[in-house]
């Protein structure tokens, strides 16, 4: 109804009061200026550490201009929240210390991010396009208002943002009128923001409405010495072609050591129960862009290759020829991948 009135009001008004009135409209609908862009960063936690993929989104929220505030919460927030304030691009920190924050429940994490958001009137908030962001940031959307920007991989300006659709097959560029713009960002878009030296001032979060309607049981948790798949340097993947988990734990894992590096597998491995659903790189798993990806028994579904496309180097080992995975594949083996696999790790370990 108001973006309506004051078109109407533009519409009818002469020339001579057009300019007034333009003014009096985005004076009403809060559009931001170069002058007064501010970005609150949602910083996810691994326990007292930082997820790497804040670093990423610190990066884009840096590309918007203006300045960034990082928001940290949980029972114990306080050595996340002095990491956070030496990384240099962070302004200021706001800390929120309840032993409701700890485990990351988007309803209580939400109305949070609206309190901090309505009392410093932040013109944008980010957070990374992982599980914890994808859950938090819709909540948020939906209490301002506004619509959500997700997953983007540019930013041409405070308003203009680009993002994938379609699998990754066509690129949107998606501009928002919205005084608050709400963001996630694909972490392998933007290098890490990882420079130190800063020393932004922490101060306590806002007080926000915590509510109960959710509550938290527990979680089961597998600690594992290999590298985070979705920042790591090297991925090997394995599909449905593997046959069962033993083989997929013998030949995967098994390469995955030799390379040093992290384990994924394709949505058709997940599904018969192969691997673990965090372990899943696809469109409705985690994206990756290693340097290294090594695709095992995987034919290159479009699913898949929307979550590791833009590896640096992609090698394949099929024994279909004529498996998508090879048209982006850099080094592909149309072999048997039980009795190259083993050659390939052997080699390797000498």
């Amino acid at each position: 109804m108001l973006r309506t009135a004051l078109q109407r009001v533009v519409l009818r008004t002469s020339s001579k009061n057009t300019l007034t009135a333009l003014r009096s409209s985005f004076f009403i609908r809060g559009y931001a200026s170069a002058q007064n862009i501010s970005t609150l960063l949602l910083v996810e936690r691994n326990g007292n550490s930082i997820a790497s993929s804040t670093f990423n989104s610190l990066t884009a929220a840096a590309k918007l201009g203006g300045d960034v505030t990082a928001l940290v919460a949980g029972e114990e927030p306080d050595t996340v929240a002095s990491e956070i304030s030496k990384v240099t691009g962070i302004s200021k920190v706001l800390v929120a210390k309840d032993k409701l924050y700890e485990h990351g429940l988007a309803e209580v994490y939400a109305p949070l991010l609206v309190a901090a958001q309505k009392k410093f009137n932040f013109t944008h908030l980010v957070a990374p396009h992982s599980a914890f962001g994808k859950n938090v940031m819709p909540r948020v959307a939906a209490l301002l208002d506004v619509a959500q920007i997700s997953d983007i991989t540019d930013i041409e300006s405070p308003e203009i943002f680009v993002r994938p659709i379609y699998a990754g097959n066509a690129i949107s560029k998606v501009k928002s009128n919205d005084p608050t713009k709400i963001i996630t960002v694909r972490g392998t878009a933007f290098p890490p923001s990882t420079a130190t030296g800063n020393s932004a001032a922490i101060e306590a979060a806002p007080d926000a409405e915590k509510p109960t309607i959710t509550e938290w049981i527990s979680e089961d948790l597998q600690k594992s010495d290999r590298p985070e798949l979705g920042a790591a340097t090297r991925v090997v993947s394995g599909g449905r072609a593997l046959k069962n988990r033993e083989n997929f734990d013998k030949l995967v894992y098994g390469l995955a050591d030799a390379l040093g590096a992290a384990v994924g597998g394709s949505r058709a491995a997940v599904d018969s129960g192969y691997c673990d659903n965090a372990l899943q790189v696809g469109q409705t798993g985690k994206v990756v862009a290693p340097e290294l990806y090594v695709a095992v028994g995987i034919s290159g579904a479009i699913q898949h290759i929307a979550g590791m496309k833009d590896s640096k180097s992609i090698v394949a080992i099929n024994t279909d020829s004529e498996a998508p995975i090879f048209q982006l594949a850099d080094y592909g083996l149309v072999a048997d991948l039980f009795k190259a696999v083993p050659e390939l790790t052997e080699k390797l370990k000498k």
